[in-house]
């Protein structure tokens, strides 16, 4: 080999490696962020309500569960079960809108643009009131398995018209949008007909809320949500396939009608616990997954998937702070605070879109 070649092929490898530690560089910058915002807005949210509790107190609190018991009662009945539901039910969703996106090739793709989580919303409701009627309650697995059963009725008609109209962006955005008006009609009707409790009770959690959470929520929630995790990951290197195109997937061996099947299954379980216990959430399905993805300059999933469930615990525990307090003591729905901050980056989104 030439002295010249030896030089150029040198030359390349060391570019290389420097382009390789730069992105990893950027990865780790972005991980730390969202780790320090993480552990930043814990602190801020579990410090912040209408009792005010010194910072001493509550890390007493935390790690002895001894105290005045109102206070016990608040750190650990109100405050923690909130904040840690927030962040899970806040990451689930992001994902939610992850996976839908890679499914649809669409970034517009969300489970609340695309009247998924409101076709959630009516079958939760229908079965809600429907037990009651018959004095029965329902527990948190039959609320996630009806969010389920609702999820995936919407993303049926979601997937005759994406056929239809060839996954045109506005035109699946328009149906979804037609999909979600329709629930929300068929929600409203089913409630007439319920009791002035039950409307009650539905009315909060319609509007969409993390208050009233338990610890056994928190449980439940941390199951169905850790093993969707961790299947979702276990799926990063088909996703990153299917995200280059069917056909290089199909040649390294991915079953792309199992997988499609698999990446809508997934989508709806993490959006059906969201709006089981949280009721229907709006923008964090678009917004989070495209801001971390900026952030970190690649759609790589083995690093996006937890950068992206990281960064909508952190905006869904934020949004929930901003409802709690803006107004205290009167508390904003969570949908109306999400739209406030998501909206923005999905016109944001959609602008550069059109003018790429």
């Amino acid at each position: 080999m030439s002295e010249s070649k030896i030089i150029e092929k040198n030359g390349v490898s060391e570019s290389f490696h420097q382009e390789n530690f730069r992105r990893r560089s950027r990865y780790t910058a972005v991980f730390i962020s969202l780790a320090v915002a993480f552990f930043v807005i814990i602190v801020v949210n579990i410090n912040s309500g209408n009792v005010n509790i010194p910072i001493s107190r509550i890390l007493e609190i935390l790690f002895t569960k001894t105290g005045d018991p109102k206070e016990v009662d608040i750190i650990w009945r109100i405050r923690l079960p909130r904040i840690l539901m927030a962040a899970m039910l806040g990451g689930a969703l992001s994902l939610s809108g992850f996976l839908l996106q890679t499914f649809f090739e669409n970034p517009i793709a969300g489970p609340f643009v695309l009247g998924i989580s409101s076709g959630a919303k009516m079958v939760v409701a229908f079965t809600m009131i429907f037990s009651l009627s018959l004095g029965y309650t329902m527990n948190s697995y039959s609320l996630i398995a009806a969010a389920f059963v609702g999820s995936l009725i919407s993303i049926g008609f979601i997937l005759l018209v994406s056929r239809r109209v060839n996954n045109n962006m506005a035109a699946l955005l328009v149906a979804g949008i037609m999909i979600g008006y329709i629930c929300s009609a068929i929600t409203d009707f089913i409630v007439t007909f319920a009791s002035d409790s039950d409307i009650v009770n539905l009315h909060g959690w319609s509007l969409g809320s993390f208050s009233g959470m338990s610890w056994s929520n928190v449980k439940i929630t941390a199951v169905v949500v850790g093993i969707t995790f961790i299947l979702t990951f276990l799926c990063s290197k088909p996703i990153g396939a299917y995200q280059l195109g069917e056909a290089y997937a199909q040649s390294i061996g991915v079953n792309i009608k199992f997988f499609r099947v698999a990446l809508i299954m997934l989508s709806s379980l993490f959006s059906a616990t969201v709006t089981a216990f949280a009721g229907p959430i709006s923008f964090v399905g678009i917004a989070v997954p495209f801001l971390i993805k900026g952030a970190l300059g690649t759609s790589k999933p083995i690093v996006v998937i937890p950068a992206t469930f990281v960064g909508g615990a952190v905006f869904c525990m934020f949004c929930d702070l901003v409802a709690r307090l803006a107004f205290a003591p009167l508390e904003l729905n969570i949908s109306t605070v999400t739209s406030i901050f998501g909206a923005p980056v999905v016109i944001y989104m959609m602008i550069n879109r059109r003018r790429g």
